[in-house]
């Protein structure tokens, strides 16, 4: 059953078919990312070798997530805002925070995590900056993202003066709704203009290109540069 969708504002059949599209194109890949498990390394090969999250690493290892994101920010050493922008982060979003100001306090810890994964069940969280309470977030193993981690956390004030809403608007307009790929290797973004049949085809590509190399190197016996480099197996087609 195709998704309606509905805004405040009214917009032409055109648009409307446009963001359906784009829907349909955001389950198509997501699905075939999580059912094949193709890994954070081969999706960035398909957006040009791009595409990275910055600075983040997984806390925990072995975990492999798939979702659209959701954008979150912390602002000057204070994570008021950011709870208040938490209440309503719906299942299976991969929640992405970014630090504003924050000179390297944790922006949470335990509690906030355990609220996300487990009662709001995100599918993950990054962060872009750091996370406290390191032993119990191993030790409950949870799938996060994030740069490292200190005992210093922000404080708990609302800010007089929030974030420029300038920067919020072009936060979100680049990052919600875009997919988000993490596992051991890091955190890719495939941003939304590339969430298309173009990009479908290249994930196939890229599996069959994984299937191709990993023969030569197994079964033929060849060497990389053959392989990689010269795609001798090409001549053989």
């Amino acid at each position: 059953m195709e998704k309606t969708i509905t805004s405040k504002n009214q917009h032409s059949s055109n648009e409307l078919i446009t963001m359906t599209t784009y829907e349909t194109y955001v389950t198509q890949i997501i699905s075939k990312i999580k059912r094949n498990r193709i890994s954070s390394t081969e999706v960035a090969d398909c957006l040009g070798k791009s595409g990275a999250v910055p600075g983040v690493f997984p806390l925990n290892v072995g975990h492999f997530r798939v979702g659209c994101i959701r954008w979150t920010y912390a602002l000057n050493e204070s994570n008021w805002e950011f709870h208040k922008q938490i209440t309503d982060v719906n299942e299976g979003d991969i929640l992405l925070v970014e630090p504003f100001g924050c000179n390297q306090r944790a922006i949470f810890g335990s509690l906030v995590s355990k609220y996300l994964i487990l009662y709001r069940q995100v599918a993950g969280i990054v962060v872009q900056g750091y996370l406290r309470d390191i032993p119990h977030l191993r030790k409950e193993n949870w799938p996060i993202w994030c740069t490292g981690g200190t005992p210093i956390g922000c404080f708990n004030r609302e800010n007089e003066v929030d974030l420029d809403p300038a920067i919020a608007a072009e936060r979100r307009e680049r990052y919600d709704g875009a997919i988000a790929v993490c596992d051991d290797s890091g955190v890719i973004v495939i941003p939304k203009d590339q969430a298309n049949r173009e990009l479908l085809e290249k994930l196939d590509w890229i599996e069959e290109q994984e299937d191709i190399w990993f023969d030569c190197i197994d079964r033929r016996k060849w060497n990389t540069y053959d392989t990689v480099c010269l795609k001798k197996y090409l001549e053989q087609k």
